[in-house]
């Protein structure tokens, strides 16, 4: 996996170096309607690239546009707003910009891709070899140039030009894995069973688990099962399938094709050059979508969706990229693209539940979790889906009933399910039934030994009830040890040392966890009572300041008031207790739920 990981960053990484595009940022909202009110070229094109910063591509099409308006040949703004239709998915009107950009060395990457797709799409395909001829493509441009380029020939009508082409590509050595694939493909298409055999046989042989591309190596799994099915090979299928299973043991796609192959099985099935071409875009997109590659990535996707509109697995590529980017609505759109009739619609689904309860329709995504999880009583996801929701909420009584639900229809000793067992502990600590949670804590960690989650919520609630102090902190330890970039454990570590009186300490791994997580309001106010208690009043008062500043729905922002007007006076804040304090009768303690479950108690 080591390897994987290395061989994905190159890939990205060389992407990165070749391409000069959109550089995402974390500009505010607040700052992009600010700038949209203008009615000026300045204004509108500031507008345009505050909105492709916030990854608003429909914004970022409507303000270019308009600055477009204003300087019609400028060829900056044209590629500006060539990159935001496509990424918004508007491909056909990003179209007379692509020609009038084809010659630019800058950006002829994009727009010469778009006119080679659209020539493809209108089957003009003695067109698409010249029109994908770049002067300066990098190595995964020339891969995906070369590889259209060979379907390309396909659909006039020579296939052995298609494939000598893809063939004859020369590249570094990740390049096998797709050349193989797609030369498979043809073959296939082109019914040379013998000839799509042995280039389906090397590319499942050769590819190293799909090092370059994992998606790529599923995708090839499935097409080459889907292959051996037709010509009457069920049990080698499934043996293929079982090979990919072992890359990816979760794959909706490959447990539902293990499940109910057969010869008669409709498997997907490529059989035309647009078809190909999507393929070869999806399998690029889906490499370099990684955090910091999402405007790259949308791009090849987006090219890929116009291709093959109802592809499930660029539409969850796409949800995927707009929920990491906080784009709910986007997200939910897109995952609802995924039909039933898709092994991917399940997951889909429950995506679409989880973006709803993110933009406050928790009502909708109960109803729609709930089905879910009647739908498929067997299946873990959706009670944890649904437990999180109503946790999120803070229904932490009918998340109980959840989870103990979840636990009639599965294997509670299996292993895989330590989520769920944890979930209820988080659940009956929440309801104050201490002992139930203790037990089912120490049970999810006979599951799951070691695991940070596990050893941080329970090692940090020993500590907070004053017993089992040295185990509490031993576990509290181990868990920065796995994650020391975790900034909510590492707040537990402080916050646990502050409990404790280390008050130095705390001091310490409290900064280090304000470092890690920044503006985190419990964080700033753990960070506070700790500088108060090692006589760093000033410090003390501007952290309390900075957590009204933020005005959390999650903290008791009257209880921070009082203690920064009782600084502010000089008087005694009621900051919160600790272990060696002998008089706690006035003190308050402080336990929040995000911070003992190192932020991931309500994400599903």
């Amino acid at each position: 996996m080591a390897k994987a990981r290395k061989r994905i960053t190159i890939l990205t990484a060389m992407f990165f170096s070749a391409s000069a595009l959109v550089a995402p940022s974390n500009a505010k909202e607040a700052e992009a309607q600010e700038l949209r009110s203008a009615d000026s070229f300045a204004g509108a094109y500031l507008a345009g690239g505050a909105a492709m910063r916030d990854f608003d591509f429909d914004a970022a099409s409507f303000y270019y546009d308009r600055a477009l308006r204003f300087d019609p040949d400028n060829p900056d703004l044209q590629r500006e707003l060539m990159i935001a239709r496509i990424s918004n998915g508007e491909f056909d009107s990003a179209l007379p910009l692509a020609e009038s950009l084809m010659d630019v060395v800058e950006i002829e990457r994009i727009s010469r891709l778009a006119l080679g797709l659209d020539a493809l799409r209108k089957e003009q395909y003695e067109l698409v070899p010249a029109m994908l001829i770049l002067r300066q493509p990098n190595e995964i441009e020339s891969l995906i140039t070369g590889i259209i380029t060979g379907w390309s020939h396909f659909g006039s009508g020579n296939t052995d030009a298609a494939l000598r082409t893809i063939a004859d590509l020369s590249g570094p050595d990740w390049y096998t894995l797709f050349q193989t694939y797609h030369g498979a493909l043809i073959a296939d298409a082109d019914g040379r069973t013998e000839q799509a055999r042995e280039l389906y046989d090397q590319a499942i042989n050769n590819a190293t688990g799909g090092s370059a591309s994992p998606l790529t190596y599923l995708r090839l799994v499935e097409a080459y099962a889907g292959f051996l099915a037709r010509q009457g090979d069920v049990q080698q299928a499934k043996e293929v399938i079982e090979r990919g299973l072992g890359i990816a043991p979760n794959s909706p796609t490959l447990l539902h094709f293990s499940s109910t192959l057969t010869s008669d099985s409709k498997v997907r099935y490529i059989k035309t050059p647009t078809d190909g071409a999507a393929e070869i875009l999806l399998n690029i997109g889906s490499a370099i979508n990684r955090d910091g590659a999402e405007t790259f990535a949308s791009i090849y996707l987006e090219m890929s969706r116009t291709a093959n509109p109802e592809e499930p697995q660029t539409l969850f590529e796409l949800g995927s990229i707009a929920d990491r980017l906080d784009l709910t609505e986007r997200s939910i759109e897109l995952f609802s693209g995924v039909l039933p009739d898709s092994p991917l619609y399940r997951t889909a689904a429950l995506q679409r539940g989880l973006g709803l309860s993110r933009l406050d329709r928790n009502a909708e995504a109960v109803e729609t979790l709930r089905s879910l999880v009647a739908e498929a009583p067997e299946d873990y996801s959706g009670y944890i889906a649904l437990g999180g929701v109503l946790a999120t909420e803070r229904r932490y009584e009918e998340a109980i009933e959840v989870y103990e639900g979840a636990l009639t229809h599965l294997d509670r000793t299996d292993a895989r399910f330590w989520p769920l067992h944890y979930r209820l502990g988080i659940a009956y600590e929440r309801t104050k039934q201490w002992p139930k949670a203790e037990e089912i804590f120490k049970y999810a960690l006979e599951l799951s030994p070691n695991q940070p989650d596990i050893l941080n919520y329970l090692g940090y609630s020993w500590i907070d009830m004053n017993i089992n102090l040295d185990e509490g902190m031993d576990m509290i330890r181990m868990a920065v040890e796995m994650r020391p970039r975790d900034g909510y454990i590492v707040d537990s570590l402080g916050w646990a040392q502050y409990r404790l009186g280390q008050f130095d300490e705390a001091v310490e791994s409290l900064e280090r966890a304000a470092d890690l997580r920044p503006r985190d309001p419990t964080i700033n106010d753990h960070l506070g009572d700790a500088y108060w208690r090692v006589g760093r009043k000033l410090e003390a008062a501007y952290q309390w300041s900075q957590v009204l500043d933020m005005d959390p729905e999650d903290v008791d922002m009257e209880f921070i008031k009082a203690k920064l007007e009782a600084a502010n006076r000089g008087d005694m804040p009621l900051i919160a207790e600790s272990s060696i304090d002998e008089d706690t009768g006035g003190a308050q303690a402080t336990k929040d739920e995000k911070n003992a479950s190192g932020g991931n108690t309500d994400d599903g």
